[in-house]
């Protein structure tokens, strides 16, 4: 078995994240992204620029999870970070999106971020939400109805907070 390696995303990188992006986009269950997104438009939304960072995991050459950190607000509310993830449908519930979790966790404790916000978690998103929870999150609020949801029809959005 070819361990997991969670790294800094590289320009090399993008033509294999961007499958993961455009599958998870294009299932319209957990991100608001609009799924008729090109390549060009997801890469200038999901890699971030500096002092953020956008990473990858990969099992052997193959990219499996990707994630993105940064900042969550400017100015007064730049002590708080924030994170999304995006995992392979083939490689979901093998650890992929904690490990993914786990080094955004990481990168903000070591940039002295006082806290990490996750500002839109589909309700319906059980494992996402199960798994943040398990890591450490709360559920601060719950915006109702905030997700148009193509099985379940309008969802909450939850706002979930770590301190560090």
């Amino acid at each position: 078995m070819i361990a997991m390696q969670v790294r800094e995303f590289v320009e090399a990188d993008w033509p294999h994240v961007w499958p993961i992006v455009r599958e998870v986009i294009q299932a319209e269950e957990t991100f608001t992204y609009d799924p008729a997104m090109t390549a060009e438009q997801a890469r200038d939304t999901w890699v971030v620029r500096p002092p953020g960072v956008t990473a990858v995991a990969v099992e052997g050459h193959r990219t499996i999870g990707t994630a993105h950190m940064q900042t969550n607000r400017a100015g007064r509310g730049s002590h708080v970070s924030t994170a999304s993830f995006m995992v392979a449908s083939d490689a979901r519930g093998r650890r992929v999106g904690e490990a993914l979790c786990r080094y955004a966790l990481d990168w903000a404790r070591s940039r002295g971020y006082a806290g990490m916000q996750f500002n839109a978690v589909v309700e319906t998103n059980h494992a996402a939400v199960n798994l943040y929870q398990r890591l450490g999150f709360q559920i601060v609020g719950t915006v109702p109805g905030a997700f148009d949801h193509p099985k379940f029809g309008r969802v909450g959005l939850h706002v979930m907070y770590i301190e560090l």
